[in-house]
């Protein structure tokens, strides 16, 4: 093939692999992406797959688009200036080009073409977590529906239940309060009743339901088996129950899976993954090829080596040693402070030291710890110094207040069951509708089977509406009906202008005089990405639009400038930096106290560890305090186990 030259020969041998199942363990920093793209490449131009037969799967957009790219590059002789927006490229080009999505981007495609089998309208709307959790209020009883953690229990529950595809009454509540246990099968029925009547779907419910879909349709599973003949699936240690039979059900008659992934970097347990998903592949597939890919292109000797000596006090996973042709490079810092303060001093003078007398830019220098708390005192000390910095997986651009609030509009113009979306406007601008007045109208539309906007423009004579009331339910209607004549015109941009203006909602924000100038800097924000969004997708409907944005993640928009990241170790998955601070390395907080009498846990923590190790191309600095508060209450801390299992040869103590 093309650029073989590229690949390493165990990366060929993967490459080149043409039928049945096989098993890539890519070490980190081993260039699986390339691998996964070479072979889709491989089985289009030499073996001769029509590309509509291939479907690949990864955890996130931006890998999906990065992996679109990449092929395009070496499929096409397009000149780049030419290229379409490969975020959306495979919508309407299943002939032409492999579809390459993420496992919720599939559910939802596929739920896109058939979920009328399960008696939902094709034109659902998917819910985010504010979404769902406003829905799920609504279903609970009321000394629960007022408890945000109340809520928050229930919504886990409910999470839990869907992703391993259990029953309510299978799910344990053994630790949550009697009311809670006894609740949460009626809170479940009552919720997924909700979601139905509104005509929506929530994000987990893109697997569960495609899953359920899948076992109760054979005729709609044979269907997708005949159009995808061979499987790629990116990541497969993160894979859960539902991504899992997803697989095996696509596949099962021709067992042409590839699936890359690496045990050792297994770290999202607390969300539904399943390490036995990978470790037992030979099991699941009789006469699976396995090939490993120990050669790391990122980091330094010392940094592999000392990560390597940390993973093998492991038991559930399969023997590599990574290794790099990189050269020695520096022994990694071990800082051990005298309290949490002074840890954040030095690391954030390293930090400047590092980008003035090295030359490194701040955006290749990132500071891991184990949980959010712990950015604070860093955040502290940057301010002081201003230095730039960013926390990744903070609040989202699309998860701001202004954005959902004229999102929620245009899902009302999408449909008009959208309960939640409903919820949201009324109210924008203030119309003298109470909390028990919208509450009626929810319970109306359920009774009567009546979508939320045609009860509101014609409320029933027993709710005792005011003349006031009434008018303005009418109005709030009327201008759900104008807008939808704007979007019949087809121009996205305009309709979302004239969202912004006919519903007066800049007057309203003007009400918060000292956030009024950044929200609407959001705003205008919005307005352009719809403008990009019309640019590169002229074909496109509104509906595609708000699913895009629904399917974003907090990491697929990590910004540009020359900032230093700062994050936790679990959103640091998949990325890499020239300098990498470790921070916290004590007992109780890394290994976290939840994982003390539990071995798997431990294993997980250990191999956080070794993730947040593997980041670092240059430089890895570890660093601890003897002293810490916590809870307003100063503590001596224990250096972490995680220390003394890396051999001294590897470590040099700053002082």
């Amino acid at each position: 093939m093309e650029k073989e030259q590229d690949l390493n020969p165990e990366q060929i041998t993967a490459v080149t692999h043409l039928s049945g199942p096989l098993l890539v363990l890519a070490g980190a920093g081993s260039g699986k992406t390339r691998v996964v793209t070479y072979r889709i490449v491989h089985l289009i131009r030499q073996a001769g797959v029509p590309p509509s037969q291939i479907l690949a799967v990864t955890f996130t957009n931006k890998a999906a688009g990065e992996m679109q790219e990449r092929i395009y590059a070496l499929t096409s002789k397009t000149p780049p200036s030419e290229k379409r927006n490969w975020a959306f490229l495979t919508r309407g080009f299943e002939q032409e080009y492999p579809l390459i999505s993420t496992f919720h981007s599939l559910g939802a495609r596929i739920l896109r073409e058939f979920i009328h089998h399960l008696g939902y309208p094709q034109n659902f709307v998917i819910y985010d977590e504010e979404d769902s959790n406003k829905l799920l209020k609504t279903c609970l009883a009321p000394e629960h529906k007022e408890e945000s953690a109340h809520v928050k229990a229930f919504r886990g529950l409910i999470s839990h239940a869907k992703n391993q595809l259990l029953d309510p009454s299978a799910v344990e509540v053994d630790d949550l309060p009697a009311s809670i246990q006894k609740e949460f099968p009626r809170a479940y029925y009552l919720y997924q009743e909700g979601l139905k009547n509104a005509h929506a779907v929530d994000f987990d419910d893109l697997l569960f339901l495609t899953v359920r879909l899948l076992k109760e349709h054979p005729e709609v599973l044979s269907t997708l088996q005949e159009r995808w003949h061979y499987l790629l699936i990116d990541e497969y240690q993160d894979t859960n129950q539902a991504q899992y039979l997803i697989a095996r059900m696509l596949i099962e008659k021709t067992h042409n899976i590839f699936v890359v992934g690496d045990p050792d970097q297994s770290i999202y347990s607390w969300r539904g993954a399943n390490i036995r998903n990978i470790l037992d592949f030979e099991k699941d597939y009789p006469g699976a090829k396995i090939i490993r890919l120990e050669q790391n292109y990122r980091s330094r000797k010392n940094i592999l080596d000392a990560a390597n000596h940390l993973v093998k006090h492991n038991q559930n996973r399969y023997e590599k040693a990574l290794w790099s042709d990189r050269g020695e490079g520096e022994k990694i810092s071990l800082f051990v402070a005298d309290s949490e303060r002074e840890e954040a001093s030095f690391v954030i003078h390293e930090m400047e030291r590092l980008h003035l007398t090295h030359k490194i830019p701040y955006k290749q220098m990132a500071i891991f710890y184990r949980t959010n708390f712990q950015s604070r005192l860093f955040e502290d000390v940057l301010l002081k110094m201003r230095i730039p910095y960013v926390i990744v997986g903070g609040i989202s651009f699309y998860h701001r207040r202004e954005i959902k609030d004229l999102l929620a509009f245009l899902h009302m113009v999408e449909s008009s069951s959208d309960i939640v979306a409903f919820m949201r406007t009324i109210n924008l601008p203030k119309r003298g509708l109470g909390a028990t007045t919208i509450e009626k109208l929810r319970v109306q539309s359920a009774l009567s089977n009546q979508p939320i906007l045609a009860c509101a423009l014609n409320p029933p004579e027993e709710m005792r509406l005011s003349t006031k009331q009434k008018e303005s339910l009418k109005q709030y209607a009327q201008l759900i009906h104008e807008l939808r004549a704007v979007k019949e015109e087809g121009s996205l941009s305009k309709l979302m202008t004239e969202t912004i203006r006919r519903s007066g909602y800049l007057d309203f924000l003007r009400e918060d005089r000292e956030t009024f100038q950044d929200r609407k800097g959001n705003i205008e924000e919005l307005v352009a990405k719809a403008s990009e969004w019309e640019r590169f997708n002229p074909e496109s409907s509104l509906q595609e639009f708000l699913e895009e944005l629904c399917l974003k993640s907090a990491v697929d928009e990590i910004p540009s400038d020359d900032t230093v990241h700062l994050m936790t170790i679990h959103n640091g998955k998949g990325l890499e930096f020239t300098a990498v601070f470790l921070v916290g390395m004590e007992e109780d907080l890394f290994p976290h106290a939840n994982s003390r009498e539990s071995h798997e846990r431990l294993e997980e923590e250990r191999r956080l560890c070794y993730v947040g190790m593997t980041r670092a191309k240059e430089r890895l600095y570890l660093t601890a305090a003897e002293a810490r508060f916590i809870w307003g209450i100063s503590r001596r801390m224990r250096p972490s186990r995680f220390l003394r299992e890396i051999p001294k040869e590897y470590i040099h103590r700053v002082q």
